[in-house]
């Protein structure tokens, strides 16, 4: 160790970077080595030792307040119980005074909450009932020993503290008379027990002195069994029973080659679970930024139900519960209750909290081409021309740290980029974009200016003795931004200005990596909790924030790059709830393994319904070299997943998609070119995740609430609520059984149009050139009818429409278009927003917005029509100011399909085609 607590070893950049890139688990803590899990697993009350003072209750603007006294020491807790509108209820548990305070996470919400009136409708002796007079729900307490429930339509939802585990700790020296280690829980613990790292916690040659601030609480979903969340961990969708000494790990860590199916947290952190049943879906975000640990316990009990005839006659009813205890190490009890009842009433309750997906510029839904590193600027120019020579579309090349002076961050190596301004030139000429990579370690050097700058303003995180901290990472001895101050993040975001970060150009977009923060050779490689932030935060409350406030500022700092007027686009490994609001995350350093494309899909689909709807995994796998058959399986999977990149770690096989033979070039060509050819659809969800809260890419329950055959299925899932994507997982794969979810659903081949026989499940013939995709019935997926060198060249590329009829032969959907890049969409309602409907064999165009006013430059060539029965006799098009035409049209009566072709219509008006 060195002389200062806080501080860590900083060897050489060469020194430590084989122990870096080396998959080595015994650098991270186990459950067992975590002190305060030890503490609160330690501590299990045949009843809560809390009770609940009604005779302190107060009910004002709405919020009811009472305390919450431990029986035994009889140190007082503040509860607050708020009605948030919008169906959420808000639970506060914290000291009830306090010379010191406890870390309340800032920032993550989008505002102060609007609370609805409370209102107490029936206090009794040791109870009360609160209810909010235009809602279904009530919330029960219970004064002795304290609890909560929460019932919706007089059914049982979610208990609180029914097994009366709240937990709460006070940093109080222990007494010789009481034999007490803390104030709470109150439990005696005998000697060695009573240390667990109460107050001094060693992991290896690391000693944490601390102050004891843990709290936990208990909840108990009634009727659930099926409960999603949680990321980031690689592990299944659907979350599995904890053992005695294992629970879900949010803490943000920088996990080289992470290990699957564990519960292990790596890079990022939501503290959101949802819960899910045929009749309700429900949410709880645990608003705390600290290490969290979270343990769920799905059981089944029996319950008596009255018998219909026979009062006097009980049945046994098997009654589903999950119980889900949630462990953090410091802060404060600060939870939403998310009551749904459906999924997407849950989505839009977690977004009025935390914020929509920011809406991206539409060529960061292209291809994106990167790897550590391109070695200098004939590299990328090699590489660029490679994508035009081999007639494959794609937006994006990024740059690692090698193309840094040294790794300072904002600068450029002048041998091997010397001339960076006319490389992004050269792309802007081509309408691609450059991505360079900016991390928060500043490299010590006094001759840096952004270095000297940053030390000069006491900008950078603290010791416990008030120096500048200093670890190790890629550039050596390195300090860290305090990213928690806002006065750095207003700084740090001027960094990006063109005039500050010499020879960038607006083509220029940023990467955020080791944000967890990542220090080499430190407890757990991240930086030690004692470390001190703005206002004397410890680093242990608000760990989990640090990914999340860099991305912000480096949103913001683009943002104001332009004036204010462009879209930026930020990709960040760490991340937290409310991420979504500042750009995009990845899966961080997986594998080039068949293990890691199988859990890639779950681990999206668990951000995915945490709000983060932008996120992705390295195509072909970041660590080693993918054999051609994964490499093609890797990119027809990414392609319909909603950040597509391919990235490599340095020392693997080069991999641009041309170099494993003229065969897979041609089927990754076509997967590429599919997804750009698909792109309105994309833009259209990411609009509606913006607009509405809609995940982008979607598990199956979330589409197929009712289904309980899908509760459970994590390899196939949806694009929006139209497109079921069946991505090959496995080696050598020839069949691959599907399942087709809904019940009474019709479902189309999404390439030949062939309609799909009724069977809920079936055994697919699959090859290696395409994975199986399906149109819903009842859809309509916009599309271009072909594809440029990028996005840029495809804004006057025609569109066309493919209907999927459902049993009654109706089907809709929706276009939206804009600009791709500006606010314009925002402040001058620059964009065109869409409708169309197909009932009783008419196809109707019509305003979705009628405040939208942007001037299309296209138009509407082609429609496809599946499950039309009869070939028409006519087809007449009813266009603005009473005009008509006839249209040609082709029908292939074995698929049952209708095509209308060269139409030359204004997508962007209003029109009829009427089928007769």
């Amino acid at each position: 160790m060195s002389d200062e607590v806080g501080s860590t070893k900083t060897p050489a950049p060469d020194d430590h970077l084989g122990s870096v890139l080396t998959e080595n688990q015994s650098k991270f803590k186990t459950c067992g080595q975590i002190g305060f899990y030890r503490r609160q697993k330690d501590f299990h009350p045949e009843r809560s030792p809390y009770v609940a003072q009604l005779n302190t209750l107060n009910t004002e603007n709405g919020v009811v307040t009472l305390n919450l006294t431990h029986q035994e020491t009889q140190v007082p807790l503040k509860l607050q119980i708020f009605a948030v509108e919008g169906n959420i209820l808000r639970l506060k548990i914290n000291k009830e005074s306090s010379v010191k305070p406890r870390f309340e996470v800032p920032d993550v919400l989008v505002k102060e909450p609007t609370t609805e009136q409370l209102e107490v409708s029936n206090l009794e002796t040791g109870s009360l009932v609160l209810e909010q007079p235009s809602s279904s729900w009530k919330i029960h307490l219970t004064a002795n020993p304290f609890s909560l429930l929460v019932t919706q339509e007089d059914k049982e939802l979610i208990s609180v503290n029914s097994k009366g585990q709240l937990y709460f700790e006070n940093a109080v020296l222990p007494s010789k008379e009481s034999g007490l280690t803390e104030t709470d829980p109150g439990n005696k613990p005998s000697a060695p027990k009573e240390q667990f790292g109460l107050w001094k916690e060693k992991f290896e040659d690391y000693l944490d002195l601390k102050d004891p601030s843990s709290v936990g609480l208990d909840f108990t979903l009634h009727g659930f069994e099926n409960v999603y969340g949680l990321p980031e961990h690689a592990d299944t969708h659907q979350l599995q029973n904890t053992g005695e000494s294992e629970a879900y790990r949010l803490y943000n860590l920088d996990v080289f080659g992470y290990r699957i199916h564990d519960k292990m947290g790596t890079y990022g952190s939501v503290p959101l679970l949802l819960a899910h049943k045929l009749s309700h879906t429900c949410g709880i975000l645990w608003l705390n930024a600290s290490e969290t640990l979270v343990e769920v316990h799905s059981k089944a009990t029996l319950k008596p139900q009255m018998h219909l005839t026979t009062p006097d006659v009980q049945k046994q009813r098997v009654i589903p519960n999950t119980d889900i205890r949630w462990m953090s190490e410091s802060g404060v009890v600060d939870v939403f209750l998310l009551l749904g009842p459906a999924p997407h009433d849950v989505f839009k309750q977690y977004a009025q909290l935390t914020g929509t997906q920011m809406f991206p510029p539409l060529f960061s839904l292209g291809y994106h081409q990167c790897r550590w590193n391109y070695e200098d600027e004939a590299d990328v120019e090699a590489v660029d021309s490679g994508f035009d020579e081999h007639d494959i579309p794609y937006d994006v090349i990024w740059l690692d740290i090698e193309h840094t002076d040294g790794k300072r961050y904002f600068t450029w190596d002048k041998e091997k980029f010397p001339n960076p301004v006319k490389m992004q030139e050269n792309l802007r000429e081509k309408r691609r974009k450059l991505v360079v990579i900016s991390d928060p370690h500043i490299k010590v050097d006094p001759k840096y200016k952004l270095y000297a700058e940053a030390k000069e303003k006491g900008y950078f995180v603290k010791t416990i003795n008030g120096r500048d901290f200093e670890g190790s990472c890629w550039p050596g001895a390195s300090s860290y931004l305090d990213f928690t101050n806002p006065a750095v993040r207003e700084w740090y975001s001027t960094q990006f200005s063109f005039d500050k970060y010499k020879n960038s150009t607006d083509v220029l977009f940023i990467w955020n990596d080791m944000n967890e923060p990542s220090v080499f050779e430190s407890p757990e490689w991240t930086m030690p909790k004692e470390a001190v932030h703005h206002m004397g935060w410890h680093h242990r409350d608000l760990h989990n924030l640090y990914g999340f406030y860099q991305q912000m500022s480096t949103s913001e700092g683009l943002i104001h790059r332009s004036g204010g007027k462009e879209r930026p686009f930020v990709l960040t490994r760490s991340f937290f709830a409310g991420s979504q609001r500042y750009g995009a995350v990845w899966t961080g350093d997986n594998k080039a393994e068949w293990e890691y494309l199988q859990i890639s899909v779950p681990m999206l689909l668990t951000l995915s319904v945490t709000g983060i709807s932008f996120c992705g995994a390295d195509v072909g796998g970041f660590v080693g070299d993918p054999d051609a058959e994964l490499l093609v399986r890797w990119y027809q999977a990414g392609s319909f997943q909603p950040f597509f990149r391919a990235h490599a770690m340095q020392g693997t096989r080069r991999r641009e998609p041309w170099l494993f033979g003229e065969d897979n070039t041609s089927i990754i060509r076509r997967v590429i070119k599919e997804r750009y050819t698909l792109l309105p659809f994309w833009y259209l969800l990411f609009y509606r995740a913006y607009l509405l809260a809609e995940p982008v890419m979607r598990p199956l329950w979330v589409v197929f609430p009712k289904d309980p055959d899908v509760f459970g299925i994590d390899k196939e899932y949806m694009l929006g609520d139209a497109l079921l994507v069946a991505p090959v997982l496995d080696p050598g794969v020839t069949s691959l059984d599907v399942l087709f979810p809904g019940h009474g659903e019709h479902w189309y081949d999404f390439r030949r149009f062939n309609p799909i026989s009724s069977s809920h499940r079936q055994k697919v013939d699959v090859t290696l050139k395409e994975i199986p995709v399906y149109q819903r019935g009842g859809s309509i997926i916009p599309m271009h009818t072909m594809t440029g060198r990028s996005t840029g060249w495809m804004d006057k590329s025609p569109y066309e429409l493919r209907i999927a009829l459902d049993r009654k032969g109706a089907a809709v959907g929706e276009v939206y278009l804009d600009d791709g890049h500006s606010f314009q969409y925002l402040h001058q309602h620059m964009f065109c927003y869409r409708r169309f409907t197909f009932t009783k064999n008419v196809l109707y165009s019509s305003s979705a917005d009628k405040a939208g006013c942007y001037p299309v430059r296209s138009t509407l060539e082609n429609v496809h029509i599946m499950g039309f029965k009869k070939s028409p006799s006519e087809v007449i098009v009813h266009q603005p100011g009473g005009g008509k035409r006839k249209l040609n049209y082709s029908y292939n009566k074995v698929l049952c399909v209708l095509s209308l072709e060269n139409l030359s219509l204004d997508i962007s008006v209003d029109w009829e085609i009427h089928i007769k």
